[in-house]
């Protein structure tokens, strides 16, 4: 029998990182093989299992990536942006897929990123959801049908617990909608809105926040002219959701050449 992909998830203590966990332990394509913390971690040394309050695992929280990585076919990363930039390098080196759900990243972080892209399969996606991918077509195909008199908004909310603004989903929906308006996102983008700040300029796209309680996460991509509105929206209850989107990236990547590549890719939905 063919030995399944072994895969190592980083921050295991966080609650993408328990999850995802949960879904590796409970797939029958995948095998967990490691499970790392930062060094100083109350949970390095202990069984992952055991310390998420279950039973053992067999798998102990280590804080070595490197000695990590070299056991596995696939890391699932959903961190912090300067400890990705170094996963990246690693899984790099051990030649093993690199999912990434980590947002929040810099231009500078993105592009050490690529230079790891030439060693090894790197998988990134602000979502990893079937469902937001698609919201991510449909908004490309509504704002190149629509001209600059529907201005765009982005509208998402999260858990009060999120310390980046805006999600890396809004960020990819308003990347989607600059790319079907045929511009660069960084050039229309309309972030800060606060005092008085004048009439809203033509063709920019725009985000607006939302933290609180407990919200998983919903985006809204409303598109707006003089008598009417069209409002895409995609709403997640479970996290659960992120986390089969990663597994499934994972195996996806496995016979891929190096290179940068996003959940498009793996659900067939790039054009």
């Amino acid at each position: 029998m063919t030995e399944l992909p072994g895969v190592v998830v980083t921050g295991v203590s966080g609650r993408m990182g328990q999850m995802l966990v949960r879904e590796v332990t409970a797939s029958d394509r995948l095998k967990l093989v490691g499970a790392l913390e930062r060094p100083g971690h109350d949970w390095v040394g202990r069984d992952v299992g055991e310390a998420m309050g279950g039973a053992a695992l067999g798998v102990m929280v280590e804080d070595d990536p490197l000695d990590a990585f070299a056991r596995a076919q696939a890391v699932i990363d959903f961190t912090a942006p300067a400890a990705t930039v170094q996963f990246a390098a690693l899984a790099a080196q051990a030649r093993a897929v690199h999912v990434i759900g980590t947002t929040g990243m810099s231009d500078e972080d993105i592009a050490q990123l690529r230079h790891a892209a030439h060693h090894a399969v790197i998988v990134r996606a602000g979502n990893m959801s079937l469902g937001v991918n698609l919201l991510t077509v449909l908004t490309r195909k509504v704002a190149a049908a629509l001209d600059a008199d529907y201005d765009i908004e982005i509208i998402e909310s999260h858990h009060h617990h999120k310390v980046d603004a805006p999600s890396g989903t809004a960020l990819m929906l308003g990347e989607a909608a600059a790319q079907g308006r045929g511009v660069e996102l960084t050039d229309v983008s309309d972030r800060g809105r606060d005092g008085i700040t004048g009439a809203r300029k033509r063709g920019d796209i725009g985000f607006t926040a939302i933290r609180g309680g407990d919200i998983v996460g919903e985006h809204d991509v409303m598109f707006a002219a003089a008598g009417e509105r069209i409002i895409l929206r995609h709403i997640a209850s479970d996290r659960a959701l992120f986390a089969r989107g990663a597994l499934r990236a994972a195996l996806w990547g496995q016979d891929k050449a190096p290179g940068e590549y996003d959940m498009l890719d793996v659900l067939g939905l790039n054009d």
